[in-house]
């Protein structure tokens, strides 16, 4: 009696901790802290967004206006909106950032209010996030290669991006959302405030690199 009572708690163990793993919404940190992350990221790129369309706005109601947002010749907003990549929908690409982010704000917010959100959603939130980083990889590029020009409400948007694709998809490999291997599921848990480090000096580095020279100039 006593040694399958044993086996069973062994086995009640066992199936617990398996369940840690593979539960929907969880993180390495928590889901009230993935909710305060979102509802942060989030807010961040929502403003930044509006405050470029706000821009983009003022500038078609007074074409000679000088964006608030354009410090000199190389820091300066009105040279990426006035790009065909500044409207690549044919529409300003912060009227983008201006929807997609209180998508982001409205998923925080449920998180710290306790839902658990479906995995289909947690994929949907994911494969938006995804197409936003692409863009971003690409008006970096342009940025820095075509316009050569820094957009200083831009570059607040590509700062809060890496943070929010990189802790989703932490999130998705610990809850089991997005299926990997037990070492690479371990390796981004443990180790994913220095992934998220190290892609930040990756994209100084190529900012450097490639206009390093003109910013300096330019201050």
């Amino acid at each position: 009696m006593t040694e399958t009572g044993a086996t069973t708690t062994s086995s009640d163990s066992s199936t617990s901790g398996q369940n840690d793993v593979a539960s929907p919404g969880r993180s390495p940190f928590g889901a009230r802290t993935m909710g305060l992350l979102l509802v942060v990221l989030g807010g961040i790129g929502f403003a930044a967004s509006f405050a470029l369309a706000w821009e983009k706005y003022l500038k078609l109601l007074d074409p000679d206006r000088t964006a608030s947002c354009s410090i000199n010749l190389f820091v300066d907003c009105g040279a990426a909106m006035s790009s065909w990549q500044g409207a690549l929908l044919g529409f300003p690409n912060p009227y983008l950032g201006v929807a997609a982010f209180p998508v982001v704000i409205t998923t925080g917010v449920m998180l710290l209010l306790g839902t658990r959100l479906p995995r289909w959603y947690w994929m949907s939130l994911l494969a938006g996030t995804v197409l936003g980083q692409a863009l971003v990889f690409f008006l970096m590029w342009t940025s820095f290669y075509t316009i050569v020009a820094l957009c200083p409400y831009c570059m607040v948007v590509w700062v809060i991006m890496w943070p929010l694709l990189w802790y989703q998809l932490v999130r998705g490999v610990q809850s089991g959302d997005l299926p990997v291997g037990a070492g690479l599921r371990n390796a981004m848990v443990a180790n994913s405030g220095l992934i998220l480090a190290i892609g930040y000096v990756a994209a100084v580095a190529w900012l450097m690199l490639a206009v390093g020279a003109d910013l300096v100039a330019s201050f």
